[in-house]
């Protein structure tokens, strides 16, 4: 089985063969078709998160070893299981699950496995989709695509997911009687205006710093691009939300300078959901949060039922198609690269033959 792994932080993705996994009791092993390179891998490569003021979240601290396989965002095809996986086809596309828990604790047991504290996850804790083989624990986390495209189809394992959750966390009755404010327009918060547009919203004011993904997000329907960096940023998004109280907004980035600017914009009850885990601290005036009634609330990804809703809408025609950017899996170092150094506007997908 050839991979590419992180085996040394902060260094260039190599390229290891390692034996071909034989499934066991509930497994299912997959060859890979396709995988995203998602925003979250350079955190992995780095090996860490800033939390400001000094600190580091340190992955390996959090259980991340070495060589690791990224890929969180895998469709692949069925070709062998183990004795207790039943329910699959050996024709068929499937999208994995990745944010996968314990299975025993609470969190896992009520459906939220992504909230679990011991996660297992595909492509962070466990080998993921930079490869051309992957093993998955269960057929529950597997979801048939039918004959949608696998490249256009895996980054709904995460970018997808993601925004799909944090949207629920606001609530359709806010977000389809006031446009919401999206903060970065790389391919999350591209993939918000299709999914705000799907779920029958009133449309998103996209704020970004990079003058071309401002035009990819107007390009993609936004009501209006912001530059976050202008001195009067939001009095522009008031104004571009026809000078109605901002009531929700979906920070994507996650730095100071974002997390400022929502609530700089937001009105009295108005909610703040944090996504982007770009790093550092904020500064709030916490006297304000309560005088505000402001609701900040952190979002990881999703659980299996959202991702199962969300794919359901794209099954039934409801979502467009994702346009992607497609790379050889070879090419899995130099993409992920580019998406550090900010090059890739939309979502870069590995493609495997």
């Amino acid at each position: 089985m050839k991979c590419y792994c992180v085996v040394n932080f902060r260094e260039p993705l190599q390229e290891m063969h390692q034996p071909t996994p034989t499934p066991q009791g509930t497994q299912v092993l997959l060859k890979v078709r396709a995988a995203g390179v998602c925003h979250s891998d350079i955190h992995l490569w780095e090996g860490g998160y800033d939390l400001g003021q000094g600190r580091t979240l340190s992955l390996k601290d959090r259980g991340v070893s070495l060589p690791l396989t990224m890929g969180h965002e895998t469709v692949g095809a069925v070709v062998a299981a183990g004795p207790d996986a039943s329910g699959l086809s050996g024709d068929r596309n499937y999208l994995v699950y990745p944010w996968i828990g314990c299975g025993k604790c609470p969190s896992c047991v009520s459906g939220m496995e992504n909230h679990c504290s011991a996660p297992a996850c595909l492509g962070v804790h466990r080998a993921g989709g930079y490869a051309d083989h992957i093993v998955v624990p269960h057929p529950k986390y597997l979801i048939d695509i039918g004959d949608l495209d696998p490249a256009q189809i895996a980054p709904y394992a995460c970018s997808g997911l993601t925004t799909y959750s944090a949207l629920k966390k606001i609530g359709a009755d806010i977000y389809r009687a006031h446009p919401v404010v999206i903060f970065g327009a790389g391919g999350l918060g591209l993939m918000s205006l299709t999914l705000i547009k799907a779920l029958g919203g009133a449309g998103a004011i996209v704020v970004d710093i990079d003058p071309a993904k401002r035009q990819a997000a107007l390009d993609a329907g936004a009501l209006a691009a912001i530059d976050g960096a202008a001195p009067d940023a939001a009095q522009q998004i008031i104004k571009a939300a026809g000078g109605k109280p901002v009531q929700a907004a979906i920070d994507l980035v996650g730095a100071p300078a974002t997390t400022s600017l929502a609530f700089d914009f937001l009105t009295k009850g108005g909610k703040l959901i944090i996504v982007g885990l770009f790093g550092g601290a904020s500064s709030w005036p916490i006297a304000l949060i309560p005088m505000k009634a402001m609701s900040i609330i952190g979002s990881y990804v999703g659980n299996l039922t959202e991702l199962q809703e969300l794919m359901e809408l794209v099954r039934a025609g409801k979502v467009p198609p994702m346009p992607v950017h497609r790379h050889a899996l070879a090419e899995a170092d130099s993409v992920l690269s580019a998406l550090r150094a900010g090059k890739v506007v939309g979502r870069a997908v590995l493609t495997v033959d």
